[in-house]
């Protein structure tokens, strides 16, 4: 049997606006127990769409790992086609619909005040506004991670990140696919995430009966796959590994 085949397939799903970069740093680490693959959404504009291209571009069976818009990606694969998904991991993310009334009317108007940023001074110009609310404050200094996630988002479009807001305002409410996950699940966020907070997560974790694995990673923000790499990449290790 070759090593090829002992190795466990693992598909990535990017968030908002992100692509490989996001897991790119983790990959060395990952690809001695998993062989790996990165969705791309193209110019999809809601999640379902996102999460038929997963299905469409991975194997019968495939471990499944979605980071922020990429969570909810993954969370509507399960949804779909739940026999398919081996093991699911959850990365600062959420589970929840837009709020109705005032307070979904907010997250609107905050997402649509980023993308008239986008179209009027450049998605470049909307990205590094962006990433000051979406890293641990001590990483803001980091300048090489800074241009990392700068330049991540400045590789796609306006009209990309139009559709991607799009998609995640019409998110569906999650709440029943993780009461039916029954594979060995892992619910990572970092501690200093203030868009997909710990509290959140302490509520995806308590809707898992599978005694999902936990981690929160230290010195982290939203961003924690590029923040903290090897940190999330050592518990990734161990969830593959989970029976």
């Amino acid at each position: 049997m070759s090593p090829d085949a002992l190795r466990v397939p693992l598909v990535l799903v990017p968030g908002l606006m992100c692509d490989s970069a996001v897991w790119d740093p983790l990959l060395p680490s990952l690809q001695t127990v998993a062989e790996c693959r990165v969705a791309d959404h193209g110019d999809a504009d809601d999640l379902t769409t996102m999460a038929r291209q997963v299905l469409d571009n991975s194997p019968v069976q495939f471990a499944l790992a979605g980071h922020s818009m990429g969570g909810r990606v993954a969370m509507e694969v399960l949804r779909l086609a739940p026999a398919r998904v081996t093991r699911l991991a959850l990365l600062d993310t959420g589970y929840k619909a837009r709020a109705a009334g005032a307070a979904g009317e907010d997250e609107a108007r905050k997402r649509q005040a980023l993308l008239d940023i986008a179209h009027n001074q450049g998605v470049r110009a909307m990205a590094a506004q962006w990433v000051q609310g979406m890293l641990d404050p001590p990483r803001l200094s980091d300048t090489a991670l800074v241009e990392a996630i700068v330049a991540m988002f400045a590789r796609k479009s306006a009209d990309i990140f139009a559709r991607q807001i799009r998609a995640l305002l019409e998110r569906p409410d999650a709440t029943p696919v993780l009461q039916g996950i029954a594979v060995p699940a892992l619910v990572l966020c970092g501690r200093a995430d203030s868009w997909s907070p710990l509290s959140q997560h302490a509520e995806i974790a308590a809707l898992i009966a599978a005694q999902p694995l936990v981690q929160v990673i230290e010195q982290a923000g939203h961003m924690c796959p590029m923040e903290q790499p090897q940190a999330v990449a050592r518990v990734m290790q161990a969830w593959l590994g989970k029976a």
